[in-house]
C-alpha cells in the first residue's frame, strides 16, 4: 500500500502589480471634519476592466401585519415622532448651524413638531461653491469605480440598515402611507443609485472606433464648474437623485432641498457621508429658495441646472441664466421635470373594472400629489355611468388621516398654501361642475382634502386644464362615435405631456391613440394607470411645459453631466509634408 507524502510547497505566485495614481491634495479648509482629508490625496488603481454589479431593482416590502418590516417601521415611527431633530446646512462635511431656523411639522397634525432646519445665507453658497471647486480637483479625477463604491454602498445601506429610519423620515415630514414611502425612499432611491451605476458604465464604454495605426478616445468629464439640483417635496427619491446623478459622473454639487421635505433629505446625506461621499462632493443647503438660486445661478462657474418642481419656477430660472449666459465660464446644462395634466383616455371596449382601479390607484395614492397623477379622464357615455359608480363605491371605502395608522389610504396634502390652493378648485367644481363624491377639505388638525370626483360637461372647463397637485379627477363623458376626435381634444387641451394613459381591449384604438398623442406624454401606458414608473424600466421625463424630457433614471439623463472630449493618437505620425499625388510622372 502506497505511503501518502506530503508535497513540497508550491512557490507563492507573485502580486498581481497596483498602481498608485496621486492626484494634487487640495488645501485643507478651515474647521473640517476629523478624518475628512482622508478621502483626498491618492486613490489605489488596479490592473484589470472591473465591472460593477449588475443592477437589480430592489423589492417592495409587503408591511403586512405580522411581518417583521411592519413592527420595526411601527417602531421607528414612534421614536421619531418623539424626537426634535436639529438639521444643519453642510459645507465641505462641516455641519453649519446659524441659528435662523424654521420649524418642521407633519402635515397630518400640523401643530406636532418633528425638529427645525437651518437656513443657508448666500455667504453660506459663496462658500459651497469653494468647497465643490476644491473637491472637484480630486472627485473629478477618480476613477468611475470608486466613484460608483459610493453609491452603491448607500444603496445598501439605504435598503437595509437605515430602510425603517428614511420610510418613517418620508411618512413624517410629507405624509406618505407605508406602501407610498417604501416604493419611494426606500426602493426608488436604492434604484436610482444602483441603475445609474450601470448606465453610465454603459456611457463610457461608447467608445469610437480606430484606425490602422491611430487610436480614438472619448474622456468624458465632468462639467467644468458646480451643478445646482433643486429638489422637490413629493419624491424622497427625486431628492436622492437630482445631486447625486452628476455627481456620480464627477460633478460637484450645490443641493438645495425642499423646505417641505427636510427630514427625509437630511437623512439621505448622512447615508451618502456614511457611504464615504467625499467633502464637498455635494454640499446641502436648506433655506430661502429664492436667494440661494440668485446666488447660485448668478456665478460664472455655474455649470448646470437639474431641478423638479414647478413649470413657473423653471420658467423663472430659464430666464434668468439666459440673462447671464455672457458671464458664465460654459455654457450651462439645464435639465428639469416640471408639471403635467396627465390623462386617461377610455375606449368603449375598455375594461371597465381595470379602467376604474386606474382611476382610482392614479388620481389619489399619495393625495394626488404627484406630476404624474392621474387627472382628467375622458370616458365614452357607454361606459361612463358603470365607470363612475365604480369609483365613487372604491371611493367611499377609501379613509384618510394620519399615515401613523396603517388603515389609511391617503394622508394630509403636504402644506396650508396646497390646501387653500386645492380647496379654491373644490369651490369652483360647486359652482361650474358637478362633485360627484368628496369636495371636502378638513384643516383643523392636518390639511386633509377628501378625494374628489367631479363630472365636467366641457372639456375646456378649468379643472380638465390646469395642474392641481391634489386628490381631485375631473372626467368628462364623451360620444363614443367620437373617440378619434376626443383624441385630438386631449391632445390640444393641456400645455402639460408628462403622462398619460389608454384603456382599450381593441388594439387598432390602442394603435390610433399611440399615434395622435404620441407628442401628448413622455411616459404612455396602455391599460395601466400613469403613475408609477421604475427605474430601468420605464425612464421618467415629459416634453412641452413638463420639462426637458432627459428622462431620469436613464443613460440619457447621465449624459447631460459630461462633457465629450475626443483623443486622437498617432502611433507613427509622418515625417514630410507632401502627399504621394505630389509626385513627379
Amino acid at each position: 500500500m502506497p505511503v501518502a507524502t506530503k508535497s513540497p510547497a508550491a512557490p507563492e505566485a507573485p502580486a498581481a502589480p497596483v498602481i498608485t495614481v496621486t492626484f494634487p491634495a487640495a488645501e485643507k479648509p478651515e474647521g473640517r471634519a476629523p478624518g475628512a482629508e482622508g478621502a483626498r490625496g491618492s486613490i489605489v488603481g488596479f490592473n484589470g476592466r472591473r465591472r460593477t454589479p449588475p443592477p437589480v431593482n430592489e423589492p417592495v416590502r409587503s408591511y403586512a401585519p405580522g411581518t417583521p418590516e411592519r413592527a420595526e417601521l411601527k417602531a421607528r415611527l414612534d421614536s421619531m415622532s418623539a424626537e426634535q431633530v436639529d438639521i444643519p446646512i453642510v459645507v465641505d462635511g462641516r455641519e453649519i448651524r446659524t441659528g435662523d431656523t424654521a420649524q418642521i411639522v407633519m402635515p397630518h397634525a400640523h401643530q406636532h413638531v418633528l425638529g427645525s432646519w437651518h437656513a443657508a445665507t448666500t455667504e453660506h453658497v459663496a462658500q459651497a461653491i469653494k468647497a465643490a471647486e476644491r473637491a472637484r480637483a480630486d472627485w473629478g479625477n477618480w476613477p468611475f469605480e470608486e466613484r460608483a463604491g459610493v453609491f452603491l454602498r448607500a444603496a445598501e445601506l439605504l435598503s437595509t440598515r437605515h430602510r425603517a429610519t428614511i420610510n418613517a423620515a418620508t411618512m413624517l415630514g410629507q405624509s406618505k402611507t407605508a406602501f407610498q414611502a417604501e416604493v419611494d425612499a426606500a426602493c426608488e432611491l436604492a434604484d436610482f443609485w444602483r441603475f445609474n451605476v450601470h448606465f453610465a458604465e454603459n456611457l463610457y464604454a461608447d467608445q469610437p472606433i480606430s484606425d490602422r495605426g491611430i487610436w480614438n478616445q472619448t474622456d468624458y468629464r465632468p462639467l467644468e464648474g458646480f451643478i445646482y439640483a433643486v429638489t422637490p417635496f413629493n419624491f424622497t427619491a427625486i431628492g436622492g437623485n437630482l445631486p447625486t446623478a452628476p455627481a456620480l459622473m464627477g460633478n460637484t454639487v450645490l443641493w438645495k432641498p425642499s423646505m417641505t421635505a427636510m427630514l427625509s433629505a437630511h437623512y439621505v446625506m448622512q447615508i451618502l457621508t456614511e457611504a464615504g461621499l467625499p467633502p464637498g462632493v455635494i454640499n446641502f443647503l436648506p433655506g430661502d429658495p429664492v436667494a440661494i438660486s440668485n446666488a447660485a445661478l448668478s456665478h460664472r462657474d455655474f455649470a448646470g441646472l437639474h431641478f423638479t418642481g414647478s413649470t413657473t419656477v423653471f420658467n423663472l430660472m430659464w430666464k434668468q441664466i439666459g440673462a447671464n449666459t455672457n458671464s458664465y465660464r460654459t455654457y450651462p446644462r439645464i435639465v428639469g421635470e416640471t408639471g403635467g395634466k396627465d390623462f386617461i383616455v377610455a375606449h368603449p371596449s375598455a375594461d371597465t373594472e381595470a379602467l376604474a382601479v386606474a382611476i382610482v390607484r392614479g388620481g389619489f395614492e399619495y393625495q394626488g400629489q404627484k406630476c404624474s397623477a392621474a387627472s382628467r379622464i375622458y370616458v365614452p357615455q357607454s361606459l361612463w355611468g358603470e365607470v363612475r359608480d365604480r369609483v365613487i363605491a372604491m371611493m367611499k371605502e377609501i379613509t384618510v388621516g394620519d399615515v401613523r395608522d396603517f388603515r389609511n389610504f391617503m394622508g394630509a396634502v403636504i402644506d396650508k398654501r396646497a390646501f387653500d390652493k386645492i380647496s379654491g378648485y373644490l369651490a369652483d367644481a360647486k359652482r361650474n361642475a358637478k362633485v360627484l363624491a368628496g369636495g371636502t377639505a378638513r384643516g383643523e388638525t392636518g390639511w386633509f382634502i377628501d378625494p374628489t370626483l367631479v363630472e365636467a360637461t366641457d372639456p375646456s372647463y378649468r379643472l380638465m386644464c390646469e395642474e392641481i397637485f391634489g386628490p381631485v379627477v375631473t372626467a368628462y363623458a364623451y360620444p363614443d362615435a367620437k373617440y378619434s376626435e376626443i383624441l385630438d381634444t386631449v391632445n390640444r387641451t393641456s400645455p402639460y405631456a408628462l403622462t398619460g394613459s389608454i384603456f382599450a381591449r381593441d388594439r387598432g384604438a390602442v394603435h390610433e391613440a399611440m399615434l395622435r398623442l404620441r407628442d401628448a406624454a413622455g411616459n404612455f401606458y396602455i391599460n395601466d394607470k400613469p403613475t408609477g414608473a421604475v427605474v430601468g424600466q420605464q425612464p421618467f421625463g415629459g416634453a412641452r411645459a413638463s420639462g426637458t424630457n432627459d428622462k431620469a433614471g436613464s443613460m440619457l439623463n447621465l449624459a447631460r453631466w459630461v462633457s465629450a472630449r475626443s483623443v486622437k493618437e498617432t502611433f507613427a505620425p509622418p515625417h514630410d509634408f507632401k502627399y504621394p499625388f505630389m509626385g513627379a510622372e
